[in-house]
């Protein structure tokens, strides 16, 4: 089974593009949801966060994603130590659901493909660009968020130049029609390794 790592900054279109990939029979693992999951329901994972940000963090064993959030947004030790705790687990279990998948090729999707680690347990990787303008228009109108800090957020992450040099496969998305002619041309040469 070949596994893909799709990654993309913030307002690219990742999941528009996963949809055309799933449109076409592919098994699509969306990382960020998985571990939100994992934190809810995987013992082991919780009990390494019960243990480095205190119990706290658990109420009748729902995570308390409030406190959490109050604990890394803060400290960026602590969100690395957070990350540090819920990014092998998400590979690991990534890694298990796609053993059980089946067809020619399963994506993962992480905006964070690289700084997780996911890229290291998957064997071709595609990133999503498109222009900052575009992106900054799709991310202000899907979030609420001013103009100004979703520019504020694209400026921490890995740029769409630097994502597009450390990939296999860049998928431009300004325009629907054109992004789909690159899934299925990507989908082609992916089906043919």
């Amino acid at each position: 089974m070949i596994k893909v790592g799709l990654c993309g900054t913030i307002g690219s279109g990742k999941s528009t593009i996963c949809r055309l990939f799933e449109q076409r029979g592919v098994a699509v693992y969306i990382a960020d949801d998985r571990a939100k999951e994992l934190m809810s329901t995987d013992h082991s994972l919780m009990a390494q966060i019960t243990e480095a940000f205190g119990a706290e963090c658990y109420q009748n064993g729902v995570l308390n994603r409030q406190y959490l959030a109050s604990q890394i947004f803060s400290d960026d030790s602590k969100r690395l130590l957070l990350n540090s705790i819920v990014h092998p687990a998400v590979c690991r279990h990534f890694v298990q659901w796609a053993e059980s998948q089946g067809g020619d090729y399963v994506i993962v999707e992480s905006a964070i493909l690289f700084e997780s680690g996911l890229d290291r347990v998957v064997d071709r990787t595609i990133a999503v660009v498109v222009d900052a303008d575009v992106a900054i228009t799709r991310a202000a109108a899907r979030d609420g968020a001013t103009r100004e800090a979703i520019a504020a957020r694209m400026a921490v992450q890995m740029s769409s130049e630097a994502l597009s040099s450390r990939v296999d496969f860049v998928i431009e998305n300004n325009d629907l029609e054109a992004a789909e002619r690159q899934v299925a041309q990507i989908d082609k040469s992916l089906r043919m390794l």
